[in-house]
């Protein structure tokens, strides 16, 4: 059966704004832990967030952790989430849970042709047959071995607030794999109503950083924005430079 995304924020730290920017305030001041987090006001608290940020004095960030439930993800999509180390993953096991019967994820690509998708389907249904004759002369971890990337699975997340910048930097850019894309946008939404100023920056480095850093590989969207800027070739460039080199 086909199975939708589901991202939900499940924990976070409290007040991670005010202890993230406490955290930045306390390298350069004497005072009492407890003082800086009463005086840390809704302003203060901005200014403080957008002067790391721009400074690229980032570590701060790591006082602030949320984790997340994901559910509906392929397999594709959370081999490409676990590369991102700094983080916690519990995942549901293959091994040891059965896949009789087993949820799949089928791309927006292949959904477009109807009778494609009926013979995605179809296989689906014939590779969980399989499994379940494979079962009957071998365990679960190897029976497994048939199953495919499109199998869903669900996960548990928790990162920090660094973590999750870096994460969304890389993912939320419109050159990301389309799965991870949008989970990586559910949880920036998530994350954005319970720390709309720690997040508010947050996001694909052309919105973020106003520069894109993919070069010929670009998306284009950048060209759209005010005053952004692209790495190519080595150098950071304007749209009017960028498009003369093009030219060229």
């Amino acid at each position: 059966m086909e199975k939708k995304l589901n991202v939900k924020l499940l924990k976070y730290t409290p007040i991670p704004a005010n202890i993230v920017a406490t955290a930045a305030r306390l390298c350069y001041s004497k005072s009492e832990i407890n003082d800086l987090l009463e005086k840390m006001t809704d302003d203060k608290c901005e200014e403080l967030l957008k002067k790391l940020i721009d400074l690229g004095h980032e570590s701060p960030l790591e006082h602030a952790y949320f984790t997340f439930g994901i559910e509906g993800i392929s397999r594709a999509c959370s081999h490409q989430l676990v590369r991102h180390r700094i983080a916690s993953y519990s995942q549901q096991s293959q091994r040891y849970v059965d896949s009789k019967e087993f949820n799949y994820i089928i791309p927006p690509s292949i959904k477009k042709d109807e009778d494609l998708t009926k013979e995605y389907e179809e296989m689906m249904i014939k590779i969980g047959e399989i499994y379940e004759k494979l079962k009957e002369i071998a365990p679960k971890e190897d029976a497994r071995f048939i199953l495919p990337n499109a199998c869903e699975t669900k996960i548990i997340v928790t990162m920090n607030a660094r973590s999750l910048k870096n994460f969304f930097h890389h993912r939320i850019c419109k050159r990301a794999q389309w799965e991870i894309q949008a989970m990586a946008r559910e949880m920036l939404k998530e994350c954005k109503l319970v720390a709309p100023t720690l997040f508010a920056n947050m996001g694909a480095p052309c919105t973020s950083e106003g520069i894109c850093p993919e070069g010929e590989m670009n998306c284009g969207l950048w060209l759209n924005m005010p005053n952004a800027m692209i790495k190519y070739k080595g150098k950071i460039m304007n749209k009017e430079e960028y498009k003369n080199v093009k030219g060229n």
